[in-house]
């Protein structure tokens, strides 16, 4: 589990770090955050003011609480707009040399207020507070993002339109993508799977489990990785929800697994499936919210674009043991620590701490409820009558979300209004664009 550390102890160990780092060749590092709109922002620190940032974080605008996928900026009750400062602190137990830019350190960061407080608007450590919640209950959480991506050329066009999952993209860009995997394996990421996906020019790229908190790190780390790599090799990347209209789209699927004293609750037990009782309510406590949750995993407007059925997006309100187009695929795995469950609803448009909190959150009120799983759905939903149909625009999911008196108690009243505030202005942003305009807005965005 990652952990604050008090001023002094933070100093003390960056000296300590920056020794290795100058051995390793590195001049500088990039310290990271995500705001609400998915967007991810950096600042960046010599080497040498490495200790004098850990111990005092760097200066950061508190108006990216407020910053939409344009840049532009809407209001908040907490937002204080140009007046006010906080402090980017780096988490140095992630601290990792970037092996795809050559001199370079990454670390994601804490936002702090000046006299030194958690930022109540913090992402991050909303994550972390939730994730400590289900701590004190004696469970423990592995999680893990599927990352998604399409590969182009330097003009933006699919820089492969070879067969989905087929040999020849994969031989056509293999230079490629034995760079993207020694780069995330010098980077001390195990990598799981690395495969061509369906939509054109698609790949998919899956590491191996962690707590909650490292899963969203890990996730940003990943896809700074893959941007990297793909720079050096003359190639763009695109996250976005959707490439190209009417394609299949990117996912940034949420993998959830629940434990308790080693043992996998979603293996073993005397439920469906081999679900422990524990492991039921929490399910049930993510589909009781997943309307509501929408507004932090899939919070575009373009994610609704790619939220349809029959796209293996998980358009509709259901689970189901491998039902890749449920909204949460429950996977049986064949070994007990394979067990888990997998939300296809979201996108990499998403806040990774936020879409993470978020189902901790409501997953913690099915246990706090003792909610009961609804029955299964054994087929594809949009084959049978009455399947609950996921919000289908972004302002569907924000009305869900509004409402949602456990995500509203879990952000905190600050976070709560800022991700409303952010979700707003983006609706009315593209109230009056076509989805093939939205495409084109945000492509590049992410």
């Amino acid at each position: 589990m990652t952990t604050t550390h008090p001023r002094a102890e933070r100093a003390a160990r960056a000296r300590a770090a920056e020794f290795q780092l100058t051995a390793d060749g590195i001049d500088g590092v990039v310290f990271g955050w995500v705001d609400n709109a998915g967007l991810t922002r950096v600042k960046s620190v010599p080497l040498a003011q490495l200790e004098q940032a850990a111990e005092y974080g760097v200066g950061s605008v508190p108006c990216f609480d407020v910053t939409l996928v344009d840049d532009s900026l809407t209001t908040a009750p907490s937002s204080t707009g140009p007046v006010g400062d906080l402090r980017l602190v780096p988490d140095l137990d992630r601290l990792t040399p970037l092996a795809a830019q050559p001199g370079w350190a990454w670390a994601p960061a804490d936002r702090y207020t000046q006299d030194g407080k958690p930022h109540p608007g913090c992402q991050r450590a909303f994550a972390r507070q939730v994730t400590e919640a289900i701590e004190r209950r004696g469970l423990s959480i592995r999680a893990g993002i599927e990352i998604e991506w399409v590969v182009a050329d330097a003009a933006g066009a699919p820089a492969t339109v070879a067969p989905a999952f087929g040999m020849t993209r994969f031989v056509e860009h293999s230079d490629y993508l034995r760079a993207v995997l020694r780069a995330l394996t010098t980077q001390g990421l195990t990598v799981l799977q690395l495969h061509p996906e369906y939509a054109a020019g698609q790949f998919e790229v899956s590491v191996a489990a962690e707590g909650p908190v490292e899963a969203a790190d890990t996730a940003m780390l990943v896809r700074h990785t893959i941007r990297a790599v793909s720079a050096r090799h003359g190639l763009r990347v695109s996250y976005a929800p959707v490439f190209s209209e009417g394609s299949i789209g990117n996912g940034g699927h949420l993998h959830l697994s629940l434990w308790r004293e080693g043992r996998n609750l979603g293996h073993g037990g005397p439920g469906r499936h081999g679900l422990h009782p524990e492991a039921e309510q929490f399910l049930a406590g993510v589909l009781a919210e997943l309307p509501a949750l929408l507004a932090l995993g899939a919070p575009s407007v373009a994610s609704y674009l790619r939220l349809v059925p029959s796209h293996f997006a998980g358009a509709y309100r259901c689970w189901g043991l491998e039902n890749r187009e449920a909204a949460l695929r429950l996977i049986a795995g064949s070994a007990a620590g394979q067990a888990n469950a997998e939300l296809k609803c979201f996108d990499a448009t998403a806040n990774p701490y936020l879409a993470i909190g978020g189902a901790l959150a409501a997953g913690l009120a099915g246990l706090d409820a003792g909610l009961p799983l609804p029955p299964e759905t054994p087929s594809d939903p949009a084959t049978l009558g009455g399947a609950e149909r996921l919000p289908a625009s972004l302002p569907e999911a924000i009305d869900a979300y509004e409402k949602s008196a456990v995500l509203r108690e879990a952000l905190g009243p600050e976070l709560f209004e800022t991700v409303l505030a952010v979700r707003r202005a983006e609706a009315e942003l593209f109230a009056m664009h076509t989805g093939a305009e939205v495409i084109e807005a945000v492509r590049w965005r992410y």
